[in-house]
């Protein structure tokens, strides 16, 4: 009885882990393809949640230059878009790309639109906001283009509020860092 009792502990240790790796948690890419974070195994990401309408989406530019700059050793800007502050993002996923690349000269992935709050809040944001290990700001998404900075280990390493600029200081260490860690 004590070995059942013992192997089911294992198993259910064994499930919630696997429930906890957010690199196997379903997406869709901008074309509506089936992805995850694991397509981006070994790179460090910046996730943040994007939008075309919103005050905040001058930070695309330098999104793109970041993603210019370290792409080659191997950082990933992972755009997702998402209309759940004041419906700033109410295209298509062809309007979003096209309004990107038109306005921005967008190169790095975009998922397709997701809820990154509320009762129909995706998986993958339910962990990350949920993740109380994870240094920076704390609960839900409060805006626009906030952001988590995801190791090369697929753990997140630091999350950082909207208003936190791509060219931030402390935004830049931490990407710099996590590419350093090989």
């Amino acid at each position: 009885m004590k070995v059942v009792l013992s192997l089911l502990c294992v198993l259910l240790a064994v499930q919630v882990a696997g429930a906890a790796d957010i690199q196997d948690i379903k997406l869709n890419d901008i074309n509506d393809k089936p992805t995850s974070l694991k397509a981006y195994a070994g790179k460090v990401i910046l996730l943040v949640n994007v939008a075309s309408l919103c005050g905040n989406t001058p930070q695309y530019k330098g999104l793109e230059a970041m993603y210019e700059k370290y792409k080659d050793k191997g950082l990933v800007i992972v755009g997702v878009p998402c209309n759940d502050f004041g419906a700033q993002d109410p295209g298509t996923a062809g309007e979003i790309v096209k309004f990107c690349m038109d306005n921005y000269k967008v190169t790095f992935p975009l998922l397709a639109k997701i809820h990154v709050k509320g009762a129909e809040q995706h998986p993958l944001y339910a962990a990350l906001t949920q993740d109380p290990a994870i240094p920076g700001a704390k609960g839900d998404i409060d805006w626009n283009f906030a952001k988590f900075v995801i190791g090369r280990d697929g753990k997140a390493i630091k999350r950082f509020a909207s208003r936190v600029q791509p060219e931030n200081a402390d935004l830049v260490q931490t990407v710099e860092t996590a590419l350093a860690a090989k």
